[in-house]
């Protein structure tokens, strides 16, 4: 059997419907903003593989320092144990942040990052003496794939088969840039009316799997205002959002209130390993740290704080600090935002949303949502021009790696055009 034919009989991939999916493309080598399948033919990985790469494919710094410390030690226990690397990582992230955070708590992906902010902030109030166990989230957010981050997702096709099983929750209307003030008003009563709200997750600014909905970081900061005169626990997921999607090294930058929580994965590492990190303010911690035993953070994982992917997050930000990321970025930002204005008069689509590095359009459809058909004939029709994107249903994004170049992006904004000429 060649690749393929071991592929197709042995693996069962993610998000696939493996009875009418076509054979999987095999790449065997990936280079700054391109990957290469094993006859040679080179892609743009316009959507940068799932939104964790960053710096760029096979970047030869990160990779360096993940053989140095792979020589040197590449896997300890981190209970009772810890690591120098660990110990910068978290140093140099809380640098990083904006100023409030104090404690960074290791696991390796985004899902559990998620699990772990709503187990911190849970076992906040029962340590506190207190039964808070409800939490409020968007109507269309999308948390993680693990049972807790699905409770706090929308209940749709991602969430349908296992709803019965997820703990209950409380939803208010995903905020736009029309309904702002009905969703304050949403949340306000939500907040009387309810006394055992332990917290309020969100992703800030753009909710990723729902199709990259975008909302104003003012409408966000009196959500989060709302929550501080209530005391109720803010978590910000910026599993997606960090490390510069927004245009900002983080989206909570764009806002005058710092939430209490903040979970980070994807482009945590430069894309090279699952990595995740839940960062706290002080207070959290402090709920935990006691004389009693069953006060600790019931929560743990075998790679946590794994020597590699510290490693590797580390190069990460000292990437953004040599090769001046942000200037990339701004490049991007500055792109989108000229072919958001040409693009949005285009009668095959519905809308233009951009935030920082992430356009979306919105393609006019008779099926909206993730499973709309729309989707395959994207998909099918970028991958014939060489062109990775992989839409969400009947939207169309762009969220590439920051050290793509000029060139390829108007390549893309050009084929993308020439689709919806074939479409209308």
């Amino acid at each position: 059997m060649n690749l393929r034919q071991k592929d197709k009989a042995f693996i069962w991939h993610p998000y696939t419907q493996e009875k009418t999916a076509c054979d999987n493309i095999v790449m065997v080598r990936g280079q700054g903003a391109y990957l290469y399948d094993e006859a040679g033919h080179r892609y743009i990985d316009a959507c940068a593989s799932w939104w964790t790469n960053i710096h760029g494919h096979a970047h030869p710094y990160i990779a360096e320092k993940i053989g140095e410390q792979a020589r040197q030690l590449e896997q300890v226990i981190f209970a009772g144990f810890t690591h120098p690397t660990a110990i910068e990582l978290a140093v140099q992230l809380l640098k990083t942040l904006p100023i409030g955070f104090s404690k960074v708590f290791y696991s390796d992906n985004g899902s559990t990052a998620v699990e772990v902010a709503i187990k911190m902030a849970m076992q906040y109030w029962r340590n506190k003496g207190e039964e808070r166990t409800r939490i409020i989230c968007f109507r269309d957010a999308y948390h993680g794939d693990t049972f807790g981050s699905m409770s706090v997702s929308a209940r749709g096709v991602f969430t349908e088969p296992y709803t019965r099983l997820l703990f209950d929750v409380v939803f208010i209307d995903t905020p736009d840039f029309e309904n702002g003030k009905q969703v304050i008003e949403q949340f306000q009563v939500v907040i009387k009316g309810t006394s055992d709200i332990a917290a309020f997750i969100f992703e800030p600014l753009v909710l990723g799997s729902s199709g990259m909905k975008m909302y104003s970081a003012e409408l966000l900061d009196q959500l989060l205002t709302i929550c501080a005169e209530n005391n109720i626990i803010t978590i910000a997921d910026e599993v997606m959002t960090g490390f510069g999607r927004t245009g900002k090294l983080f989206a909570i930058e764009h806002l005058n209130q710092i939430p209490d929580i903040i979970c980070l994965s994807k482009g945590i590492t430069g894309g090279f390993l699952p990595f995740a990190a839940t960062i706290t303010k002080q207070f959290i911690y402090d709920a935990f740290y006691a004389d009693e035993k069953f006060k600790m953070l019931f929560h743990g994982h075998s790679y946590t704080g794994n020597p590699l992917g510290c490693a590797a997050a580390l190069a990460s930000l000292e990437v953004f600090e040599k090769e001046n990321t942000l200037k990339k970025i701004a490049m991007i930002v500055s792109s989108h935002q000229a072919f958001a204005s040409r693009i949005s008069t285009n009668k095959a689509i519905r809308q233009v949303r951009h935030c920082g590095t992430i356009l979306a359009m919105e393609f006019h459809s008779d099926a909206q949502g993730y499973l709309s058909d729309i989707r395959d004939r994207m998909y099918s029709y970028f991958m014939s021009k060489s062109i990775m994107l992989r839409p969400l249903g009947n939207v169309l994004y762009i969220l590439p790696p920051y050290c793509i170049s000029e060139s390829d992006l108007q390549l893309i904004y050009q084929t993308i055009e020439d689709f919806t000429v074939d479409i209308l």
